[in-house]
């Protein structure tokens, strides 16, 4: 299994950061055919999510969350910026993981799909992403 990790710099406001590019560059370094990609983030107020960006659905996206999970003093969870709880739910709804299969080297995603990171823990500028390629 060939197996790589990322840091990715999402700074101090919430983001969807496509990691497609970081992913088609892994599948290349593992000389990758079929298989399987496995995109994992090791934290507790991160998550993934496969969508369309570019066109709006990225910031539609974390409207979405400010509205379900409102950054406000409702949260158990009390450490960190105000409303930082609400980060420690989000992975409930997108979780830290997602798998694309691999075919001919390349993932098979639909036309518009990219796979993100989704982080609106202002608390944490970086965050690390593991890609493991499983050959089919």
């Amino acid at each position: 299994m060939y197996s790589t990790e990322l840091d990715i710099r999402t700074g101090d406001q919430a983001v969807v950061r496509d990691l497609t590019r970081d992913c088609e560059r892994a599948l290349r370094e593992a000389g990758a055919v079929d298989g399987l990609l496995h995109v994992w983030v090791p934290h507790a107020t991160a998550g993934l999510a496969v969508l369309e960006t570019g066109a709006g659905s990225d910031e539609d996206l974390l409207a979405a969350l400010d509205e379900l999970l409102p950054r406000d003093d409702r949260w158990q969870h009390r450490h960190g910026s105000p409303g930082h709880g609400r980060d420690h739910v989000l992975p409930a709804f997108l979780p830290p993981y997602a798998t694309v299969p691999v075919l001919g080297g390349a993932l098979a995603l639909g036309t518009w799909q990219s796979v993100c990171l989704v982080d609106t823990n202002i608390d944490n500028p970086v965050r690390t992403v593991r890609l493991s390629f499983l050959a089919g």
